[in-house]
């Protein structure tokens, strides 16, 4: 566990050095972030996956949702929910206030549009804060933001 949290400590370090820039695309009123892939769906969820998995993040799932809506006789663009985190950092968010486990572990959503573009889709870490009214928590948010947008970073759309 101990090599686990120095190699999330070291990403971390290494994606503040790095000065991610913000999301493509973004309506963080409603607390949704967008960011554009430069891959096709399975290449961005592999890339995403790798990334996650190279920080020593923890992994918890992949749910595939076009499969899910297929085997009830509904037709969705493709989607898949991937969802990942590091408990030493997303519980101390439900010590602060419990009702935040409902946004816990992180979700990444990769969707497919009906253009064919390929986008992850996450919830603002600001707005997650702001809707718990965590106010005892900024290091911790600030970090996991940083986090985020460097595993988007790996498969962003250069504009």
């Amino acid at each position: 566990m101990r090599a686990n949290l120095c190699k999330f400590a070291m990403a971390t370090l290494f994606a503040l050095s790095l000065a991610v820039s913000a999301p493509l695309a973004s309506d963080r009123e409603d607390g949704i972030v967008k960011v554009k892939s430069a891959y096709s769906l399975d290449e961005t969820i592999a890339r995403l996956k790798n990334d996650i998995a190279g920080k020593g993040i923890k992994f918890f799932g992949e749910i595939d949702q076009t499969k899910l809506a297929a085997d009830a006789g509904v037709k969705l663009h493709p989607s898949t929910l991937l969802l990942f985190g590091n408990p030493p950092l997303g519980t101390q968010f439900m010590t602060s206030n419990p009702n935040s486990g409902l946004d816990w572990p992180v979700r990444l959503l990769v969707v497919q549009d009906e253009t064919g573009g390929v986008w992850a889709v996450y919830t603002d870490f600001e707005w997650i804060k702001q809707r718990h009214g965590i106010i005892d928590r900024d290091a911790q948010f600030k970090m996991a933001e940083t986090v985020i947008a460097s595993i988007t970073a790996s498969i962003k759309a250069q504009p």
